[in-house]
Parts: structure tokens; C-alpha cells; sequence
């Protein structure tokens, strides 16, 4: 499950409970210990990979708009 923090960054939250703290060692949420899935791993990729292009393209229309 992805929420978008106040920022607007993605944050990957368990499927089963909804806690965004996961063990990086174990891949398993602290709250519960239900694994984070490969399918929920990738789709937080993106969702990075997504939330950086933005950035990127927010951050060059600024400087082609300064003097």
C-alpha cells in the first residue's frame, strides 16, 4: 500500500496493518511481521522513481524561469 506523506513523497505502508516501519533486514513490517511483497516493493519503486522525475522537472521549469 503507498501513501503520499505532507511532502508529497511516497511511503510504503503494510497491506495488513497499515504501519510504514518495516525491518529492511527481514523485509517484514515491525507492527505485524507480514513480508512487504515483491509486487508492494516494486510498486513503491516506481512511485519513487515517479515522485523524482517530478522533482527533476519541477526543479528545471524553476530555473528556466529565473532571470
Amino acid at each position: 500500500m503507498i501513501f503520499t506523506n505532507p511532502a508529497g513523497a511516497p511511503e510504503l505502508a503494510c497491506d495488513e496493518c497499515g504501519c510504514r516501519w518495516f525491518d529492511r533486514m527481514t523485509g517484514a513490517c515491525y507492527e505485524c511481521g507480514a513480508a512487504v511483497s515483491a509486487d508492494s516493493r516494486a510498486e513503491y519503486a516506481r512511485a519513487l522513481d515517479a515522485f523524482a522525475a517530478d522533482r527533476a522537472r519541477a526543479g528545471a521549469a524553476a530555473a528556466g524561469k529565473r532571470p
